[in-house]
């Protein structure tokens, strides 16, 4: 599983945003799953109609009736599935089983079930499981697929040692070749897990990158709209860095750097979105209700900075900038939240400029076309 998909990750960063990332890769798979079960009982209702008109093929009287209705049943399944197309992980359970016991029905209903009504059949019930449905349901249907291989040829063979052999033959290639697929699949799954958070966090620090925090945007612009709130962009630059990379190496930067990065993620709150966009420069991207909530929870970061130290006794403080905005409809979520962050960013030059080590807030622009005005910054000594 990846980090944070229960709501925290590295560093205790929250992954909530994340989280809710896989829920929608999961409704794409339940649609996924509900299309390819639609096809499979469309192609194997068409493939079965034929015997209908072949002679020799399913024994007379009721069971022509019986294997028609059959027929008719998984066609009607496959044109429910294909209209809503959605189909959770019990109702994909129940169809596996569902086309075991067709092939049950279809095998009592064939002459010659051993020429006619191959145990081959259960593959499509066997890969569907495999791929869609987790361990404790593969293996139900691994049962499943022994009982009703059984159940099919049981008046095929007039030795008992026959039956078994077959039985045992076919559903031991059938259940192989079903957990073959099932590992095939959690090993892409695991590998599509790992290329998403990579593709979403920091590798030196665990915190979110770049790119997660574009994608956040969205999100968050969203939400303010829906609450009433401001959103609120913080950029965090670490005083002094290159010298300290200077004087004592890189490999002391770079654990400056995890031991920032742990204090920042103890100081956000779990609905901000933390991350690294280059360098010693830090982004904290959230919803407040006034300027002065804003300015407190920068404080709380500066200290949470000032406060980290490595093993080695190392540490630094930061300039923060703050800066607010009340979203609009019809904005572009990304544009105006990196308009957001250059006014952060500029604010936090004044704060570098006034001595380092505090903060400087923007207030957000007023509508009757003001300038935006400066808080002053905080007084703290320098760096």
């Amino acid at each position: 599983m990846l980090p944070g998909v229960t709501g925290w990750g590295r560093n205790g960063t929250d992954t909530r945003p994340l989280a809710a990332d896989l829920a929608a890769g999961r409704g794409v798979e339940r649609h996924v799953a509900a299309l390819t079960l639609a096809g499979l009982l469309f192609l194997g209702a068409a493939m079965g109609l034929v015997n209908l008109f072949v002679d020799g093929v399913l024994r007379e009287g009721a069971p022509v009736v019986v294997y028609g209705a059959t027929m008719v049943l998984l066609m009607a399944l496959g044109g429910w599935l294909a209209f809503f197309r959605r189909v959770g992980r019990w109702e994909t359970f129940g169809l596996v089983l569902l086309g075991d016991l067709v092939y049950v029905v279809v095998a009592m209903c064939i002459e010659d079930p051993v020429r006619y009504a191959t145990p081959l059949m259960l593959l499509f019930a066997a890969f569907v499981a495999a791929w869609f449905l987790g361990p404790v349901m593969l293996g139900v249907n691994m049962v499943a697929t022994v009982v009703a291989c059984l159940l099919a040829m049981w008046g095929s063979y007039d030795s008992a040692l026959g039956l078994a052999v077959q039985v045992g033959v076919n559903s031991g290639v059938l259940n192989a070749a079903a957990f073959g697929v099932y590992v095939l699949r959690r090993r892409v799954q695991r590998l599509l897990e790992a290329t998403q958070a990579l593709s979403h966090q920091d590798p030196l620090t665990g915190l979110s990158n770049r790119r997660f925090l574009v994608e956040q945007a969205p999100r968050v612009w969203r939400q303010a709209r829906r609450e009433g709130s401001r959103v609120a962009a913080m950029v965090l630059d670490l005083d002094h860095f290159k010298q300290l990379n200077d004087a004592y190496g890189h490999a002391a930067g770079d654990a400056v750097l995890r031991a920032v990065a742990a204090s920042l993620s103890a100081g956000v709150r779990p609905s901000d979105v933390l991350a690294r966009i280059g360098g010693e420069e830090l982004i904290v991207l959230g919803l407040v209700s006034d300027p002065a909530e804003a300015h407190q929870l920068a404080e709380r970061l500066r200290t949470a900075v000032s406060s980290s130290r490595t093993d080695d006794g190392h540490s630094v403080t930061a300039s923060i900038g703050i800066a607010l905005a009340r979203p609009v409809d019809g904005e572009d979520a990304g544009d105006a939240m990196w308009r957001l962050v250059d006014r952060a960013d500029a604010a936090m030059y004044e704060a570098k400029q006034a001595g380092r080590n505090r903060v400087a807030a923007v207030l957000p622009r007023q509508r009757a076309g003001r300038h935006a005005d400066s808080l002053p910054p905080a007084d703290h000594d320098a760096a």
